[in-house]
């Protein structure tokens, strides 16, 4: 039967125990780094009064994951993912811990740069293996009900986070890097108690060259996965505008820590409304021209969030960056997830992580850079102008994103003679 025509259950994943007590680990800790990111960004920006400072967080940030993913990634695919889990989180505890020492103690800046990379890399030895074990946690014909619910999930903690944040940063910083210290024990709590679904994968074999470089030759030769990551790489690398605001929300919205707070979590609010809705459609028929249009919509709102002087525009833009990021987040994860052979997914989630996660802080250092020489307004405008540019270049280059259609199409990339080969997807 055609799957449009049967009965659609917006709540399939839950059906699965193991998915919802990793999904109430995972909120829990992603609330809490939330928090930090408000913490650490407010403070940065408040003990030093430089633009510069809050590009070199994200520099802080971006270096780990260029430096450690295809390594993490390897791991992921070769020893225990719930045993590389623990020990990020408990790496993450322990420099969370020590932010909140050097933050009481209005210690070094330069240490709380530090503290922030080992932190970063902490985050980075478990995401490859965080991503790669989902699928294992319930059947693979539900895991595209799984990707929504999770984006739903993650901006709903993004949401709380940052504006739980703000009030906590108004009357205590260090006490935001305590919580993100404790939000992680939780998760290794949770993470005791998890039942895999999937047999165990396949060991990826003795570490090599080859074998650190394969999921970058898995990601080449599927141009469409290329594609998609690119798009979001170059869309996220100019549109840093969260990066700069504290400097929007101190010097022009004048709205303060709290307002600051509620900034923060406007892109999460948007994209959970947008995560809550794609969980009661149908699957999704042209993937491929909604990744398109979701990618310009969000360059426009970037620059009117530019150009506003008035909270709530600056808000309301803001919410629509996280609308239009939600959809094209659900479209990458999931297409990425089901193209991928189980034994492949540490490895190309640590490429995809390199693109994208290190795109993020990349794209706020670009930010405040540009912010320093030619004012924020500049920054955040220019940047929704180049998003607008890279949507319309690769529509032009690439026919087969514009022809993709349904996500439940997507099906696991063979491989052959120990090469990957091409996806083949009908649009």
């Amino acid at each position: 039967m055609d799957d449009f025509n049967q009965k659609h259950d917006p709540y399939a994943a839950f059906r699965y125990n193991s998915y919802r007590i990793y999904v109430f680990g995972w909120v829990i800790a992603l609330m809490g780094i939330r928090i930090q990111t408000v913490a650490i960004g407010w403070e940065m920006y408040q003990r030093t009064g430089e633009a510069l400072s809050l590009g070199l967080v994200g520099l802080a940030q971006a270096a780990p994951t260029m430096l450690f993913a295809l390594p993490a990634g390897y791991l992921a695919d070769t020893y225990n993912r719930r045993t590389l889990m623990i020990l990020s989180l408990w790496a993450m505890t322990a420099t969370s811990l020590g932010l909140a020492i050097f933050s009481y103690l209005q210690g070094s800046v330069l240490m709380m740069y530090i503290l922030l990379f080992l932190d970063t890399t902490a985050v980075m030895l478990g995401r490859p293996a965080r991503v790669a074990l989902l699928p294992q946690l319930l059947p693979a014909h539900i895991f595209p009900n799984a990707v929504t619910w999770n984006m739903s999930i993650q901006h709903m903690a993004a949401v709380i986070g940052p504006a739980v944040g703000g009030f906590i940063v108004a009357f205590n910083v260090p006490s935001a890097y305590l919580i993100c210290a404790m939000s992680s024990l939780i998760f290794i709590v949770m993470l005791g108690r998890l039942e895999l679904v999937s047999p165990p994968l396949k060991r990826a074999g003795q570490a090599s060259l080859q074998s650190l470089l394969a999921g970058i030759g898995f990601v080449w030769k599927a141009r469409l996965i290329l594609t998609v990551i690119s798009l979001d790489l170059f869309a996220v690398l100019l549109g840093g505008a969260v990066y700069l605001l504290p400097i929007f929300a101190k010097d022009i919205l004048q709205v303060g820590a709290t307002g600051f707070g509620w900034l923060q979590a406007a892109p999460a609010a948007g994209a959970f409304c947008m995560a809550l809705t794609l969980a009661y459609l149908p699957p999704m028929k042209h993937a491929g021209r909604n990744l398109l249009l979701a990618v310009a919509g969000f360059g426009v709102a970037t620059i009117i969030f530019g150009l506003s002087t008035s909270f709530w525009l600056s808000f309301a833009m803001l919410f629509l960056t996280g609308v239009f990021d939600n959809v094209s987040m659900v479209i990458r994860h999931t297409l990425m997830q089901l193209l991928t052979p189980d034994q492949m997914r540490g490895r190309v989630s640590a490429v995809t992580t390199i693109f994208i996660g290190a795109s993020n802080e990349l794209g706020g250092f670009e930010s405040g850079l540009v912010a320093h020489w030619f004012g924020p307004v500049v920054s955040v405008v220019s940047g929704g102008i180049g998003t607008l540019i890279v949507v319309l270049t690769t529509a032009l280059a690439a026919p087969q994103l514009r022809r993709f259609g349904a996500l439940h199409e997507a099906k696991p990339i063979e491989l052959a003679d120990e090469k990957t080969a091409v996806a083949s997807t009908e649009a």
